[in-house]
């Protein structure tokens, strides 16, 4: 994964800084949010973030890019930034229960009431809701809608 402190770094030192990050004040709540969103060049440039907010006093985050065959259908390339989130969302909420680390994970999805996308919010929202995590949608997602976007131009 990525960082724009820390530079490319493996899956455990990501875990180990965001480890640190909610240590060091611990009585502050924190949200812990995944989203991904992607881009269609002659690949589809897929940008996946982990993002910790200390509610009210910043936070940090971390990206991955995965570059994989173009994918023109829009609900496709939705359900495979779903499921790569789902998967890094797994992947850390383990490892925060592993050190008995508060943790609030939730999705953030790049998908809306408005525009072409609305018609898959029931599915989307069932299927992140059913993995055990909070979902959310355009205006708040973020993670997804923000810096994924960001990353992902």
């Amino acid at each position: 994964m990525k960082s724009p402190t820390y530079g490319e770094i493996p899956f455990k030192r990501v875990f180990e800084i965001i480890k640190e990050y909610i240590k060091s004040q611990p009585d502050e709540k924190y949200h812990i949010t995944v989203g991904a969103d992607s881009q269609n060049f002659n690949i589809t440039k897929t940008v996946v973030v982990i993002a910790v907010w200390r509610v009210g006093k910043g936070g940090i985050f971390f990206y991955e890019v995965k570059n994989v065959k173009k994918i023109n259908n829009l609900q496709q390339k939705i359900y495979y930034e779903t499921s790569i989130s789902l998967d890094l969302a797994n992947k850390l909420t383990k490892a925060l229960q592993k050190e008995n680390l508060p943790y609030d994970v939730s999705i953030h999805v790049d998908i809306g009431r408005n525009g072409p996308t609305a018609k898959i919010i029931p599915e989307i929202i069932g299927w992140v809701t059913s993995c055990g995590y909070k979902c959310e949608i355009k205006p708040n997602s973020y993670t997804a809608s923000g810096i994924a976007n960001k990353f992902s131009k």
